[in-house]
Parts: structure tokens; sequence; C-alpha cells
């Protein structure tokens, strides 16, 4: 009988155990048939065929760890009718459904699939756990005149320790700084690339040379006041610094608007015979820059560790339910006060569970107003019906939620609000 074209799963079980047996040779049955018993004979076979269903293979979305899990492949083969003329497994005609040999080679057949597929995604598993983040050894260096600090790249194999100064390659060259931040290793995902790389530790001469450029900034500073005041010009001078390599002067200035300083550059340029530069900077710059105390008694925090400014609002102060009064609120810059931003979030988070201000809430069998509200201990102060102003725990009360963040919303600005909105801090 000729082999059919579409080999069954039993068909290719009983070629590879024939394979393993005979050592690679094959024997092929002829058989005297005339072309009427050909015709019947395929036509049984299309009848008797068993109904094979592709294996479905489960694969996982993605690898979330470098462990890999062996993932069960499930092959799912119906078989209506296993007892059917075919090539024998086990010496026999036909094999039946029973038959040993004919099951130990399917069990091989589909440990075989298995492990090919195993060892492909094993592989594939592999070369992940291979592809790793770039890391950066990374150093923090803070600059004394503006106070602002950067990440830059060691590589060298010095020790740096925090207090130490390093040489910097800069945007506008060569720079001295402070080490704020002890070298450590960071991945590539938490860096703003590229980083400018740490040129060396600042030596002797180094440092020496640093403090003779910070005697000479301040007799440019004296300098640029005198021009200033010549000049006539709107505008405070806060702070002076050279270049580390001397190529450039840098004035820093507070102003109102816009002023038009070209004579001041021209006359300070032919004076120092350098390249001078005018930068405009606000009163939250000048603040870090100068240094203060907070009215915590504290060093401001903008000189400490801010490293940049984020908007503060009035808003943010009414919900933590500070008095709205400028003396109390602003800082050392005239600004709302950074720490107001601090525990905004928790507030914020705190009051979408509690009812607004005035609304009227369900106290047992009465009802009350809402006179005051502590979000994050979960309490009110109610005006209660005949009873008068109790306090009562957050699950106390019942109250429509809808109508409460509709009032959070449009809760409109009150007078000393509204005074005090200049202070907004952007």
């Amino acid at each position: 009988m000729n082999k059919s074209n579409m080999m069954t799963i039993e068909e290719k079980m009983a070629i590879r155990l024939k394979e393993k047996n005979n050592k690679g040779t094959q024997k092929k049955e002829v058989t005297d048939e005339t072309p009427k018993d050909k015709v019947e004979n395929k036509k049984n076979e299309t009848k008797n065929k068993p109904e094979v269903i592709k294996k479905e293979v489960i694969k996982p979305e993605m690898i979330k760890s470098r462990k890999v899990e062996k993932v069960e492949k499930v092959e799912k083969v119906v078989e209506e009718d296993l007892a059917m003329p075919a090539p024998a497994a086990c010496g026999t005609k036909p094999c039946d459904e029973n038959c040993e040999k004919k099951k130990a080679a399917k069990e091989e057949l589909n440990r075989e699939i298995l492990d090919e597929e195993w060892e492909a995604e094993n592989k594939n598993a592999k070369d992940i756990e291979k592809v790793e983040e770039k890391q950066y050894k990374i150093l923090g260096i803070m600059f004394e005149i503006t106070r602002k600090r950067y990440y830059f790249e060691v590589v060298d194999e010095v020790d740096y320790i925090v207090g130490d100064r390093a040489v910097v390659d800069t945007a506008r060259g060569k720079e001295i700084g402070l080490v704020y931040m002890a070298p450590k290793m960071m991945t590539e995902k938490s860096l703003v690339l590229p980083l400018k790389p740490v040129i060396r530790k600042a030596t002797k001469e180094d440092n020496k040379q640093f403090e003779i450029l910070k005697a000479e900034a301040e007799k440019a500073h004296n300098i640029g006041k005198e021009k200033i005041k010549k000049h006539e010009l709107p505008m405070k001078l806060v702070a002076t610094e050279f270049t580390f390599d001397k190529s450039k002067l840098i004035f820093y200035f507070t102003a109102e608007g816009r002023i038009d300083f070209r004579n001041l550059v021209k006359e300070l340029a032919t004076i120092f015979k350098l390249r001078i530069e005018l930068r405009q900077i606000g009163v939250r710059d000048e603040a870090r820059i100068l240094g203060s105390l907070g009215i915590c008694g504290k060093e401001l925090c903008c000189r400490i560790y801010i490293n940049k400014f984020d908007s503060v609002l009035i808003k943010m102060a009414r919900d933590q339910g500070l008095v709205i009064n400028p003396s109390k609120i602003s800082g050392a810059c005239g600004r709302l006060l950074c720490c107001i931003k601090y525990e905004y979030q928790q507030y914020a988070d705190a009051l979408l569970k509690c009812p607004s201000m005035g609304q009227t809430v369900n106290v047992g069998d009465g009802k009350g107003r809402v006179v005051g509200i502590n979000p994050l201990n979960e309490y009110l102060y109610v005006d209660v019906e005949g009873k008068g102003r109790m306090r009562l725990n957050l699950d106390e009360v019942s109250f429509d939620k809808k109508e409460a963040r509709k009032q959070h919303k449009s809760k409109k600005k009150t007078p000393e609000e509204t005074a005090a909105k200049g202070l907004e801090a952007k």
C-alpha cells in the first residue's frame, strides 16, 4: 500500500522507532493491488484517519524574572478510531490502542518535541539575562556659588569622599565643585545621558587657585556694583564668579523686568579683558545663593538639597488648613514656603474621603453642618441641630460624596487668598 502524503502521529512514531532499532534502515512494504483496490483503500484511509488537532503551546507574554519556569505544552489528540491499518510498531497487524510499544513511542515523540521547544525558550531567556542594563559610576557634584547639584561619571579609580573638591568638565569648560554624594553605581534609566566626566580629584594647586578666584570675584563684584550704580540700572547684583579656567566672568543679578545692559557689558569687558556674562535669576535662586534661616529655625531647604523648584499654590495651603497670612506662609524669598508642597498630596488624598466645609451630613437620626475637618486623623467638627458642636469620627457620619467632591473643586477663594495670590511660587 502506498504511503499517504499527510503522515499521522502513529506513522511518525512508528518511523522514529524503526529508525532507532534498525539504525537508519527502513523496510518498504510491497503489496499487489489492482487500481480499483487502491481507490477503495484510499477512500477507507480518509474515512478512518484520526482527527489531529495542532498542539497548543502556552507561551509567557513576558519574562519577568531570570528564573524561567518550564511551560507545559498540551498536545490534544482526538482519537476516535485508533484500531486502523497502520505501520506496525510492535510487529502485529493491526496495532490496537492498548499497545505498550505504541504508547512508549508516542511518549518519546512528545518528550523530544517538548525538549526541543524548551531548549529554544531557555536559550532566549539566557540571552535576555545577558543583555542587562548598562550601569555608570556616578559622582554628585555641587557648585558652591549657585548651590546646584549635578551628576558626573567617574572614569578613574580614585576614591572620592563627601566634602572633597573635584575638577569636572561642564558645558562652559572646566569647573571645580564640591562632592556631596559619594560614588555609586546607577542604571541608565535613572540618568540623563550623555554624562560629563570627572577630570580629576582637586589637588592642592587646584584648591589654591579656587581660593584665589574667589578673592578676585569679590573684587569684581564690588566693581560691578559701582558700574551698575553709574549706569543707573534697576538691577540688584547678587553674586559674581570666575570659571575655573578664568575664561569667563559671570554676574548674577535680579530685576523686575528686562534690562538693557549692553553699555554695562562693554565697560566691564574693557576693565577685566574677559568674556562677560550677565545672568538674570529669580528671587528663589537669590535666596538659595545668599542663604538664610527659615521660620523653622533651620537652613533653607533650597540651599541644602532642593535642586529644582516646584510650583507652590495658595490652594495647597488652604487644603492643609493653614492660615492664609503672608507673613506666616512665605519664606525668605518672599514666595510661598517650599515645604507647603511636601505633604500636600497626603492631604489631597485624605480630603477625597471627607465632606467639604459647610456641607450637611447625617448624624444618627439628625443632621448637622460641617464646621471643621481634620483629614489626616479622619475626624470632623459638626454643628448638630439641637446638640451643638460635636467632634465625630468620619465613620460616624454619612454624606453625599459626589457633592463633596464638587464643592472641593469649585470652592471660591477668600479675600485673604486673593490678596496673597502674588506669593505663589512658580
